[in-house]
């Protein structure tokens, strides 16, 4: 059965940094794309970032552009989302998902992935 399990989050200052990581673990061939999306308490979910995993084509939302950075490592089936910069309204629980069916290449909607990790949460402190 397919896992994802996201780590890395926590409590940082504004201005600050964080690195996140998901590994997926249980299918052989590893996901078609892998995307990070985040919510906020009382806001809908928002896409963050994904990234194909043969091609390692990355897209980004338009509130973290210049500031995030999504890299994948294919051996270890895990992604790494990067984030600078980081402001108050970067709070949230953060989820990674893993589209392992590729039947639609939409990177930012939800729908396309299939499976989800767990969440982590990030805190930026003003």
């Amino acid at each position: 059965q397919v896992q994802l399990v996201e780590s890395g989050g926590g409590l940082v200052q504004a201005g600050g940094s964080l690195k996140l990581s998901c590994s997926a673990s249980g299918h052989t061939f590893g996901p078609y794309k892998m995307g990070w999306f985040r919510q906020a308490p009382g806001k809908e979910r928002e896409f963050v970032a994904a990234v194909s995993w043969s091609g390692g084509y990355t897209t980004y939302g338009d509130s973290v552009k210049g500031r995030f950075t999504l890299s994948r490592d294919k051996i270890k089936n895990t992604s790494y989302l990067e984030m600078n910069s980081l402001k108050p309204e970067d709070t949230a629980v953060y989820y990674c998902a893993g589209d392992f069916r590729g039947t639609d290449i939409q990177f930012s909607r939800p729908t396309t992935y299939d499976y989800w990790g767990q969440g982590t949460q990030v805190t930026v402190s003003s």
